[in-house]
């Protein structure tokens, strides 16, 4: 685990929407992937985490239009807000933290 924080980091810091994306999907795998990869995770949040809060009400209000990012799943504030969730699910007590 420790091998790929920087990687992601450096991908994270990029702030180009579509890699943030590849990311987030890529973040969700790894959490879910095997029983305590989310708890190995839960010390390096702070270097993960700081460049979604930039992002993550990045949804577009379009009223009764359609946003057709959400079929290819590429709406970037509804792909920070899944992966918050299964971090906090999957992070164990000191996820909170």
């Amino acid at each position: 685990i420790p091998q790929l924080i920087i990687p992601l980091k450096t991908a994270l810091n990029t702030r180009d929407p579509d890699i943030i994306c590849t990311v987030l999907r890529v973040l969700q795998k790894l959490v879910v992937s095997g029983d305590l990869i989310g708890e190995a995770l839960v010390p390096y949040y702070r270097q993960l985490l700081p460049v979604l809060n930039m992002y993550k009400v990045r949804n577009h209000n379009l009223g009764d239009g359609i946003e057709y990012s959400q079929r290819k799943h590429n709406n970037l504030g509804d792909l920070i807000h899944e992966t918050l969730q299964l971090l906090e699910k999957h992070g164990g007590e000191d996820a909170f933290i």
